[in-house]
């Protein structure tokens, strides 16, 4: 045929298993938006703890008529965070083309096509995705990379969790009281 365009590489992307994979990056394909998974019996036991820890709140609130702060609701604390993934295509020393995932953000400057890298990667728990990488080593510019999604204690707060630390404290100590007696 006259029409194809015989450059084209029409060898198939693999998913590497190594866990370090070593190779040139070819280009980053655009990203999507994934939702971290919530667990519901972590959050319940997040919030029946934090509770605990608001029912001297509620009840001076409701003596001196403070106002209240707002609340997240379950809805929403059940819908986990978003996150970026970026498919990633590189070049490993064996020459195949290698699709790997890219979960979170970094600086815009730190990958670009042509750089050489060392991938340090994680396999998904879904075995048809491609691996995640953990850690970049950008041979070409010398830079350490590691890429940070949202989790489910960062989706939740230093608020929330420290007050279901303090019902969790506060529920020990009234079983310890009531075992004293």
């Amino acid at each position: 045929m006259v029409g194809m365009d015989s450059g084209l590489d029409t060898r198939r992307i693999v998913h590497p298993t190594e866990r370090i994979v070593t190779g040139r990056l070819i280009r980053l394909l655009d990203g999507y938006t994934r939702e971290v998974r919530i667990g519901q019996p972590v959050l319940v036991a997040v919030l029946a703890a934090a509770a605990f820890a608001r029912l001297p709140a509620l009840l001076l609130r409701s003596l001196f008529s403070f106002g209240g702060g707002t609340r997240r609701r379950w809805k929403e604390l059940k819908q986990g965070p978003e996150y970026l993934v970026t498919p990633v295509r590189l070049r490993n020393a064996a020459g195949q083309l290698c699709e790997v995932e890219l979960h979170g953000h970094l600086p815009q400057s730190a990958l670009h096509p042509a750089d050489q890298v060392q991938l340090t990667l994680r396999p998904q728990r879904d075995p048809e995705l491609p691996p995640r990488i953990e850690r970049i080593v950008n041979l070409t510019t010398g830079q350490l990379l590691t890429p940070r999604t949202a989790t489910l204690w960062s989706h939740l707060g230093p608020p929330l969790l420290l007050q279901a630390f303090l019902g969790t404290l506060l529920v020990a100590g009234i079983a310890a009281c009531s075992a004293l007696t």
